[in-house]
């Protein structure tokens, strides 16, 4: 087997790690996202199924056609990108949710699971942008634009009409 060429972008291998580290959380932490809101298109019911059915199907659209982005820009920096449950469980701060909540509550939880993936792509931009790494600083204002934006529509729907807090 031919040995690997050597990876020369103007990015330190060290550099190049520990952006890819960042990358595979904010890869787990995107993937936990887009199975739980599959799950709740799939199971949400009530008032506003078809409300919410159509905007969970939007939103898990969206996240899998990142996913591809995220783990080809881990690709991009030479290093593997996780592709397990196990490895995904290991990397992601959102955790799986037991039974099927109602749907208010679906909302409230992938509100949270928007601001975690949001948090998570702002915690690897620090490294991405010490190794002016502008592909992956690009990509991660992307990823936060999204995520910040939805967590707002979600959170608008669990409003009552009163002034912000």
């Amino acid at each position: 087997m031919a040995k690997p060429m050597k990876i020369d972008i103007g990015i330190a291998a060290k550099d190049r790690e520990v952006i890819a580290e960042g990358l595979s959380r904010l890869l787990a932490d995107s993937y936990s996202l887009y199975l739980q809101s599959h799950n709740f298109h799939w199971n949400v019911t009530g008032p506003m199924f078809q409300t919410l059915h159509i905007l969970f199907m939007e939103h898990y659209t969206e996240q899998w056609n990142a996913l591809d982005l995220i783990a080809e820009r881990i690709r991009s920096l030479g290093l593997p990108a996780p592709g397990t449950y196990k490895e995904f469980t290991r990397l992601a701060s959102i955790q799986e949710v037991e039974g099927t909540p109602n749907a208010m509550e679906m909302v409230r939880i992938l509100v949270s699971g928007q601001e975690a993936v949001a948090k998570t792509a702002r915690a690897a931009f620090t490294a991405a942008d010490a190794a002016n790494d502008q592909p992956t600083c690009d990509l991660l204002t992307q990823r936060m634009q999204v995520h910040e934006k939805n967590a707002w529509m979600l959170r608008s729907l669990l409003e009552d009409g009163g002034s912000a807090s």
